[in-house]
């Protein structure tokens, strides 16, 4: 019998299992009170560039949540790497209470949005996304080498000193990241793009560009 190596609990599993719920429950208050068009992604502006109908709006989020609880909690299973979870546990569920959060928490501001309060998605979104990536900067480095979770490339996979140390620098380039999108609340229209476009820039092309060099580095070292 497969087992699980994050070894799930009543003190682990009862915060993300709630926030699952109130997600739930809050659709079903949005089904009754949305309008029949309902905006379900706004620009940079904070203008709605995207609608659904009221049912998809209310339920998409709290099943995209559902889904991501359950990969987050039965991925490890079938990882051929499984038990190097237990040196990352606490970070791993950390992690999970907060991206469950994140989700309901933004599904509550839009959806309130939706009903007329106008609050500053514009302003609260970035801030929030920002927020999310330093909170991952600040734990990411405690990730060890798996399958399904950190900066997979074909070089951290190859070696555990890569991992390490590619790990150990996106740290520092998430929190990095994370400021600069949260700059974007603040900022004139015309700069919000640039910024966003430079924060993925670092994240998706410094982190991959270090981990090979690093790799390559030590390659060299073994020569």
């Amino acid at each position: 019998m497969l087992k699980n190596p994050l070894k799930p609990n009543f003190k682990t599993e009862f915060l993300p299992i709630f926030l699952v719920l109130l997600g739930f429950a809050l659709s079903i208050f949005f089904i009754n009170t949305f309008p029949e068009q309902v905006a379900i992604h706004w620009n940079l502006a904070g203008e709605p560039d995207g609608f659904s109908n009221k049912y998809s709006a209310a339920l998409m989020i709290p099943f995209i949540t559902l889904g991501m609880y359950l990969l987050l909690t039965f991925l490890p299973i079938i990882d051929p790497k499984k038990d190097r979870y237990k040196e990352f546990s606490k970070f791993y569920n950390y992690f999970k209470v907060i991206i469950i959060f994140f989700m309901i928490f933004i599904y509550i501001i839009s959806g309130f949005n939706n009903l007329g309060y106008n609050l500053p998605i514009e302003k609260i979104t970035p801030i929030s996304v920002g927020a999310l990536f330093v909170l991952i900067g600040f734990y990411i480095k405690k990730i060890k080498m798996n399958w399904f979770m950190g900066i997979k490339t074909p070089w951290t996979l190859s070696s555990e000193k890569v991992w390490d140390k590619t790990h150990k620098f996106s740290g520092k380039v998430f929190v990095v990241s994370g400021f600069l999108l949260a700059l974007t609340a603040f900022v004139e229209g015309k700069y919000k793009l640039p910024i966003f476009v430079l924060a993925l820039f670092l994240i998706i092309f410094s982190v991959t560009i270090y981990s090979y060099y690093i790799y390559a580095k030590e390659l060299k070292g073994k020569k």
